[in-house]
């Protein structure tokens, strides 16, 4: 078994704040992604204000959810069906990093005397604050504060404050500003993770203007002709200024250089706002104006109104949202900042999805994957359910690219793309790409999640069904009924969640999550006949559905072959899974892992060994489905020969330890799980968050030490802590109520906060809760 990183904490504990106390350039990459800020359409990595000198340890970016380049993908050999044209997200103009000169003297921290250096994101201003005390070589010293943020209100729109006050001196300063168009993108690695594809630099310059202390910069990508614009003004707020703006189209620049005589201990403050707008927004020939009126509106309602629209937005976010642990402040503050990443990270306009690395960085190309459903889309689903919807929208928005994949590969309905921002399939490595047909029941299990908890039959009859039966189409010509498996339907070539084993016949996870998707199809399909006729018809008419389709899924179901070892008492993976030469982590020196970044395929495809959990997944997702026992068996069947060399492993492993009464180690894993962007535990935090685990870390804390699960139509919980957590309480949406979970060792209360009543079980003991009630129940030692 392998033994997971541990690492001492880089920050402070604080339950609402990520604090740099000092400078720590040795850690700037991996900081930036830390102290980002994003509201869920434009992300601002955190980069020093004025800049960092080593670019080996910085990458200075700003991103657009859902904005990108297109590129070629070459093949030495090539074959049909091959993906051939990639998308990822590009890295757009920067407005963040100002120069700022004292007497001629550039502030830099790199030379002179820093005596305070604080940075700080702060969860319930949605802000990351800079306050520096710095003396230039020359003896002068100066206070220099910066405030940064993404406006969640207006996700167009972004500022920034700085605020400069000379403590023993007067003298002239300088500020220079700009829109900086000269941003480029990663280049490829031999990290599969990280690398884009694209050119270093995607755009071309459309338009660069300026007008007194605003600024205009427009921008074409080269391939996918998308066009994007930024726009900045600054306000200052003393009198007594010089300024020079000029624009240089050529290189991409929009400048303004700021002068002042400065006065010992006056403070001085100018605030720059930006706004962006793609073309995937509105019609390109509206982006210039329709920034204009973001700026128009920014200044009107000031920087000071702005952060206070923060605050409320977060106030509402954190009163619907937030996990309150108990027992270790390191804790708390990981979920929350878990919590508030996967809000920065979230598109909700119904065109952009939740990237891997969120809008922190562009490792894995800023593509979508089924991280969004499986993994993210539960917190949602639960506390935000009108964002889980948007999501869900967003795939209906790829259908018909998912429709055209699936005619690509002579199949009828829909294939949904491994990876990808617009609807192209982007993987370039087919057996751990397209060969995971599981995507489409992914995103039919998080349909069906988001119907169960909702009861939007709406969101149904307008996107859900269609999807659904798009992809059960797909599925009933992916297999076969084989004779030699009694008549069983089976499906081959496959890969499925632990991506160390591909292309094999029958994975279990398949083929249990084809058999709920089938019956989900056919209920919906019976559903809607019932409760809307004309609907039906229609979207019957619209894709051509007919009664024998339907009747062809429900012998698919009812006839799936679901693998079963009797003498191992396990759920196999795949066909030929158990019969391979078992390996033990234990012996592969820690320095090989990740594997995949140090072993070759095939030395990992003969091997019984899992990146991720597959069958405990499974057995997770459909719990109902499973006994206790079989739950014990798998776990400690594939526990030793899981590497967690994917960031979406420990979750599951926690919230099933958690279950089987593992506590230890169900907390070792949920520590490692939510702790691993803020302690850099797998030493990739500078290439972004890992958003899906950060979605993890919250089932972890709901489904596992909260022991919530949904059972036909009824929640339930079994609720057990560890011994380092004293306290747990969160809020879940169902059903159009809220509900409130407060667990110790020794007692949970359940009080229905809003809605009409509700029946819940308590460790399978059924009672009904009215509005305003409060039902307490001693644990068991």
């Amino acid at each position: 078994m392998r033994k997971l990183p541990k690492k001492e904490p880089i920050f402070l504990p604080d339950e609402w704040n990520i604090i740099e106390d000092g400078f720590h350039p040795e850690n700037n990459f991996m900081l930036e992604t830390i102290f980002t800020v994003a509201n869920g359409y434009l992300g601002l990595r955190g980069n020093l204000d004025e800049d960092f000198p080593d670019k080996k340890q910085s990458f200075k970016a700003t991103y657009i959810n859902g904005f990108y380049e297109e590129f070629d993908i070459t093949y030495p050999e090539g074959g049909y069906g091959f993906a051939k044209r990639g998308e990822a997200m590009v890295n757009v103009a920067d407005v963040k990093t100002f120069e700022i000169m004292i007497e001629g003297e550039k502030f830099n921290l790199f030379s002179g005397k820093i005596y305070k250096h604080i940075r700080k994101l702060d969860m319930k201003s949605g802000t990351v604050v800079r306050e520096i005390l710095w003396e230039s070589e020359r003896g002068r010293k100066i206070y220099i504060s910066f405030e940064r943020l993404a406006c969640f209100k207006r996700q167009h729109l972004g500022a920034i404050n700085v605020r400069i006050k000379p403590l023993n001196f007067s003298g002239r300063i300088k500020i220079v500003s700009k829109i900086d168009g000269n941003s480029s993108n990663l280049l490829e690695t031999e990290d599969v993770r990280v690398g884009s594809g694209i050119e270093k630099f995607p755009f071309e310059t459309i338009k660069a203007c300026h007008a007194e202390l605003s600024g205009f910069l427009m921008q074409k990508t080269k391939k996918s002709r998308l066009s994007y614009g930024c726009m900045v003004e600054h306000v200052l707020y003393f009198d007594d200024f010089q300024y020079k703006s000029f624009t240089d189209k050529e290189k991409n620049l929009v400048i303004f250089e700021i002068e002042f005589d400065a006065e010992k201990d006056m403070e001085y403050n100018l605030t720059k706002y930006f706004s962006y707008f793609t073309q995937r927004d509105i019609e390109e020939d509206l982006i210039e104006e329709r920034c204009a009126a973001e700026i128009l509106e920014a200044k009107k309602i000031g920087f000071k109104n702005l952060l206070k629209e923060q605050r409320e937005f977060l106030e509402t976010f954190w009163e619907n949202a937030d996990v309150v642990v108990k027992g270790d402040p390191k804790i708390q503050q990981a979920i929350r900042f878990s919590l508030f990443s996967l809000l920065q990270s979230t598109g909700r306009n119904g065109i952009s999805n939740i990237a891997a690395k969120g809008l922190t960085g562009e490792g894995y190309g800023g593509h979508y994957f089924w991280d969004s459903e499986i993994y993210i889309m539960p917190f949602f689903i639960y506390t935000y359910p009108e964002i889980a919807r948007m999501l869900l929208i967003h795939r209906y928005n790829l259908l018909n690219a998912a429709r055209q994949r699936a005619k690509e590969l002579h199949h009828s309905g829909a294939l949904y793309p491994w990876r990808t921002i617009a609807g192209k399939e982007c993987s370039t490595y087919f057996p751990a790409g397209t060969a995971q047909y599981h995507i489409n029941a992914d995103i039919v299990y998080a349909i069906k999640k988001y119907f169960e908890v909702t009861d939007d039959l709406e969101f149904i009859k307008s996107y859900g069904a269609e999807i659904v039966f798009e992809v059960a189409r797909f599925y009933s010509e992916l297999g076969h009924f084989s004779e030699a498996k009694n008549g069983k339907f089976c499906i081959f070539c496959v890969t499925g969640p632990d991506e160390y084993t591909a292309l094999v016949d029958n994975n279990a996870y398949t083929n249990y999550m084809v058999k709920m998707t089938l019956e989900f199809a056919t209920n919906l399909y019976t559903l809607l006949k019932e409760k809307d006729s004309d609907a039906f018809e229609k979207l019957c008419r619209k894709i051509e559905l007919s009664r024998d389709e339907v009747l062809l899924w429900k012998n698919i179901a009812d006839n799936m072959y679901l693998p079963y070892n009797p003498e191992l008492k396990i759920i196999p993976q795949d066909d030929s899974f158990i019969y391979k030469k078992r390996l033990d982590l234990s012996k592969i020196p820690e320095s090989q892992f990740p594997l995949l970044l140090n072993w070759h395929y095939l030395d990992i495809y003969r091997y019984q060994v899992c990146k991720q959990p597959d069958v405990l997944l499974l057995i997770y997702l459909l719990r109902e489905n499973f006994t206790f026992e079989d739950l014990k068996n798998n776990y400690e069947y594939y526990e030793p020969i899981t590497t967690h060399d994917s960031s979406l492993s420990p979750a599951i492993f926690s919230i099933l330890a958690a279950e089987l009464g593992y506590l230890d180690k169900a907390y070792e894993y949920f520590v490692y799980t939510v702790r691993m962007d803020l302690d850099d535990l797998n030493d990739n935090t500078k290439d972004g968050i890992h958003a899906a685990c950060m979605g993890g870390a919250w089932q972890a804390l709901l489904f596992g030490f909260g022991g919530m699960r949904t059972n036909k139509g009824i929640l339930s919980f079994a609720p057990k802590l560890p011994e380092k957590l004293e306290y747990l309480s969160f809020k879940v949406r169902y059903k159009g109520r809220v509900l409130k979970v407060e667990t110790t060792k020794s007692i949970t209360s359940y009080t229905l906060l809003e809605g009409e009543n509700i029946q819940l079980s308590h460790y399978g003991s059924s009672f009904e809760l009215k509005r305003g009630q409060t039902k307490e129940f001693i644990l068991a030692n």
